[in-house]
Formats: structure tokens, sequence, C-alpha cells
């Protein structure tokens, strides 16, 4: 599509009663942007309401928020991508705050946290808020970070970044895959805290607690496995290395007592999860080295994609 300076996204997926108001409150904040109402297979009139209010209607047919995101990043060109969810559940007065921090190049993602303000006395869905603390709790651990609100669905985020970043979730780990992504690639991130609104009565959040949650924690697993091998593959050579020592060494300590060796079963044991735990070692090691190979053949990437951009006529 068309390049535009700012372009506003909206996943939709049955939200009748939301979605007309979610569009005009943004035309209304940026009369300057195109903003865009990407439909999920929406079962109610979403689509109708996202039209009159003004929104380009697309089509997503692959179920799933990352699919959508998917679709959005790779068809839409604009200098600033203002993502949003169509629930109502964002104030749009951020949005012009957020828009202007990336068009003056000072951030190349900008998150909206909820976490800092009121989202824990607004939010009344059971396990979310202990969820959100969790998931806060491991990024920032693993990836060395103090990112407030890792799974907000308000963002925007520059060129670079949107034209940059593979999306592989297909679910609502998405957001989490873009944090992580942008922690571990060294993208400029600004968070600025935003007051949090409940659904208004009728709108149902399509969040699946248990499911989602479990999606979530697994996509942290593997992208702290892919994006920090070497900690991911030492950490489990330690673990199988304890268990090797655990069972080799009642077993040489009896060598040295009696001159023999009668549980020759555990020995056997001990030598293969010792072979594993050196196996893992080398592995985080040639791991780690692709790794770093991948970070650097990225930064050429986006030095082109920034080359592209300024070419690019207004």
């Amino acid at each position: 599509m068309k390049n535009n300076k700012i372009a506003v996204l909206i996943p939709c997926y049955n939200e009748c009663k939301t979605i007309e108001k979610v569009v005009q409150d943004f035309k209304r904040v940026l009369p300057e942007s195109v903003i865009y109402v990407y439909d999920n297979n929406s079962r109610d009139n979403s689509v109708e309401l996202a039209e009159k209010a003004g929104a380009v209607v697309c089509h997503e047919y692959r179920q799933g928020k990352g699919n959508v995101i998917r679709s959005m990043l790779r068809q839409i060109d604009a200098e600033c991508y203002l993502m949003i969810d169509g629930d109502d559940t964002y104030p749009a007065e951020y949005g012009k705050e957020m828009c202007e921090l990336i068009l003056t190049k000072q951030a190349d993602m900008v998150i909206g946290d909820r976490l800092s303000s009121t989202y824990f006395t607004e939010n009344k869905r059971p396990f979310h808020n202990t969820g959100n603390r969790l998931v806060r709790l491991l990024i920032n651990k693993l990836f060395h970070n103090d990112i407030k609100d890792i799974m907000t669905g308000y963002r925007a985020f520059s060129y670079e970044f949107a034209k940059g970043f593979p999306v592989l979730s297909r679910g609502f780990e998405i957001e989490t895959e873009m944090t992580i992504h942008a922690v571990d690639k060294n993208f400029r991130i600004i968070e600025i805290p935003i007051d949090y609104r409940d659904r208004p009565e009728g709108s149902v959040s399509k969040l699946n607690t248990m499911s989602d949650g479990y999606k979530v924690i697994k996509t942290i697993a593997v992208l702290f496995k892919e994006y920090r091998p070497s900690v991911f593959f030492n950490i489990s050579s330690i673990f199988i290395l304890a268990i090797s020592l655990l069972l080799g060494a009642p077993v040489v300590i009896e060598y040295l007592t009696i001159g023999l060796v009668p549980r020759f079963p555990s020995l056997v044991a001990s030598g293969v999860f010792l072979t594993i735990s050196i196996l893992l070692w080398i592995a985080g090691i040639i791991l780690q080295v692709i790794s770093k190979k991948h970070k650097q053949i990225y930064e050429l990437y986006l030095n082109l994609l920034r080359m592209k951009n300024e070419k690019t006529p207004e």
C-alpha cells in the first residue's frame, strides 16, 4: 500500500461494541493519519461500522493476532506505525505523543505502559494481573532489561522496526515476541505511562488466560534459546552435569575405598550424562557465534532499510 506519514493499525475480531468509537477517536486525535482496520473473520458487523467511521478495512483470513500484525507490517508503508487494539481500552490522546517520538527519531519503539498506571485496578479478568507480572519478571531477568509493560497492545514503531521485524507468532504472544526482538536488537525503546480502562459492558476479551498464557511462556523460552543460546545451553549443561555427578560420585568413592565398581550401570549412566553435558556446552558456544553473526547481518540489513526509506519520495 502507498506510503503514509502515520498509519494507525487496528486488529479487529468481533469488536462491534467499540470499533466505531476507536476509529473516530483516532481520526480526531491524528487527523493526518490513515487508519487501517484489519478484520480477522469477524462474525458481527465490525467491518461495516469501521468503514462507516472512515477506516480503510482490510482482511486477514488466517486466525490470530500475530497473523494480522504480520500482514499489516508487510502490506503497509509508513514513517510511523501506531498499533492499537480495537476494544477501546486505550485512550487515543496518547497517540500523538507516541508518534511524535517516532517521527523525531527519538525512539524506534514507544510502548504504552499500562502497568505503571491504572491497569491493576481497572482490569477485572482473573489471573491477568499475575500473568503480566510474571511475564515482565521473566523477560527483564532473562534479557537484562527493565521494561515495565511487556504485553501492551498500544505501541508506536518506526519504518525500520516494522519492516525488519520477523513475525513468527500467530496469536496473542506477538507483543512478547515484539518486545524481546526490540530488546535483543538494541532498538531505542521509550515507555510512556498511559491510562487503561476495562472493556465496556458487552465487549468480550478474546484472550484465553490459560492457553494463551502458556503460549506466551513458551515463546519466552524459545526466544531465550534463540537469542541467548550460550546462557541457555550453559544452564542446561550445568543441570545435566549435576545429574552426572550425583550418579558418578558414589561410584568413584566406592572405587577409591574398595578398589571395585559394584554399581557399573550407574557409572555408565554418569558417563552418558557427562557426554551430553559437554555436547550442550559446545552447542552453546557454536550457536552463540552464529547468533552474533546474525546480529551483524541484521545491522547491515537495517542500514539498507534506512537508505531505502530516505530515498523514498514523499
